[in-house]
């Protein structure tokens, strides 16, 4: 919630300041780079300290700067939003580590493609959450005597907290790291690559974690492939919101059924889609994440080229027919691009890194998504101002499909040879 609140706010923003497609996207890129660093330093730091003390300090930062930027925005500067955004980025990347290494050890290998998609789950009910909470702030509300009027997106950085401050104090009173800490010794095979044994500390030293994830020989191709769904994910999330507004000319403040209703759908399909394709790679293929993934990659490159020529023939646009087609492709990519990045972002990262190292090897694999769209959102930015205008938003996704398809490849035929 403390995430996505950006992109309900970047219209307000955009209209109050002035800014380009250019800014908003560089404010984002800023969070990106600062959340894929943080995932290679905090992978580190999570498997020392443990996933419960890992994720409650990203919640309580991300509390902190949220609250900061709902009253620190009045300041109205450019560089002022994205140094605490910036800021915003590196505390949150502490959760996801934190969140795998902790499902790392209470999950077999056959299981944890399943529980990917609940990882999945888990990420888009707090982008439902939001989706429904902006729309009902920028419409204006009534509490008692106190009224917020319409359009006020500062807001949006001023109430989800108060949400993420409940969840932060059960994910710092509930969570046990291991099976064995909730008395439920041996119940879990860890036979990950880097596996010291079942009952081994969940604990291991930077050094060790560190030599070893970078040595994996499958580690940087699933990177790769994540950089893929980090370019289109995060273009298609952190943007759909202006193309409502800008392309198909949606007033937020009239809260807008067809946006209301995409909104909702869009982390619908995302969880199907996640879900499906981890039992598909747990009990078809066993515990292979590539085949599907590499199926996945195609379907997402098919579903943008699609899109795109629909937007370059016209049919989608401000009318009836061209706003149901411009939403119909949002929630079509939003099942695709989400269902990789299950099985790619949380179920390999496990696999390889097993209990003991399964936050650094997802802050390696996850710091690719984040790097990727700290260049494809500002470039997107730009050709967004270009003469090009919207017309080039999924062309760009379509290149990023392709390479996540690629990379999946390799890794296939890598597993081959490393299969005894």
């Amino acid at each position: 919630m403390c995430r996505y609140n950006f992109r309900a706010a970047a219209d307000g923003m955009a209209n109050e300041f002035h800014f380009s497609y250019t800014k908003i996207t560089f404010i984002l890129a800023m969070w990106s780079v600062a959340y894929g660093f943080g995932q290679l330093v905090n992978g580190l730091i999570c498997d020392r300290i443990g996933g419960r003390a890992s994720m409650t300090i990203g919640a309580v930062g991300t509390i902190i700067v949220n609250l900061i930027y709902g009253f620190a925005s009045f300041a109205g500067t450019f560089s002022t939003f994205a140094l605490i955004w910036l800021f915003n980025g590196y505390l949150q990347s502490f959760g996801a580590p934190g969140f795998i290494k902790i499902n790392a050890a209470w999950f077999n290998r056959s299981e944890r493609g399943t529980f990917s998609g609940i990882f999945g789950f888990m990420i888009q009910l707090g982008q439902l959450a939001i989706n429904n909470l902006a729309l009902i702030i920028l419409a204006g509300f009534t509490i008692g005597t106190w009224a917020v009027a319409p359009n006020q997106w500062r807001w949006l950085f001023r109430l989800p907290p108060i949400i993420t401050a409940i969840m932060a104090i059960l994910v710092a009173l509930v969570p046990r790291e291991t099976p064995e800490a909730a008395g439920y010794p041996g119940c879990v095979k860890d036979d990950s690559d880097t596996s010291a044994g079942d009952t081994a500390s969940v604990q291991v030293g930077i050094k060790e974690c560190f030599v070893t994830i970078f040595k994996h020989p499958l580690v940087w191709y699933y990177a790769l492939a994540y950089a893929a769904t980090g370019a289109v994910r995060h273009s298609s999330d952190q943007l759909s919101v202006l193309y409502f507004t800008k392309y198909l000319h949606l007033d937020l403040t009239k809260n807008p059924a067809s946006v209301t209703w995409t909104l909702n759908i869009v982390p619908m399909v995302a969880v199907i889609g996640s879900i499906i394709s981890g039992v598909v790679s747990d009990k078809i293929f066993q515990g292979r994440r590539s085949p599907v993934a590499m199926g996945l990659y195609f379907l997402l490159s098919a579903v943008l080229a699609l899109a795109a020529i629909v937007m370059w023939t016209g049919l989608a646009g401000p009318t009836r027919t061209g706003i149901f087609l411009g939403c119909f492709f949002l929630i079509l990519v939003s099942f695709s691009v989400n269902a990789t990045h299950s099985v790619v972002g949380a179920a390999a990262p496990m696999d390889i890194g097993g209990r003991r190292m399964a936050g650094f090897a997802s802050g390696v694999i996850d710091s690719f998504q984040y790097f990727s769209s700290a260049i494809a959102l500002p470039a997107t930015g730009a050709l967004l101002d270009s003469k090009y205008g919207w017309l080039a938003w999924y062309p760009v996704m379509v290149f990023f499909g392709l390479l996540g398809a690629a990379a999946m490849l390799v890794v296939m035929h890598k597993q081959r040879r490393m299969s005894p």
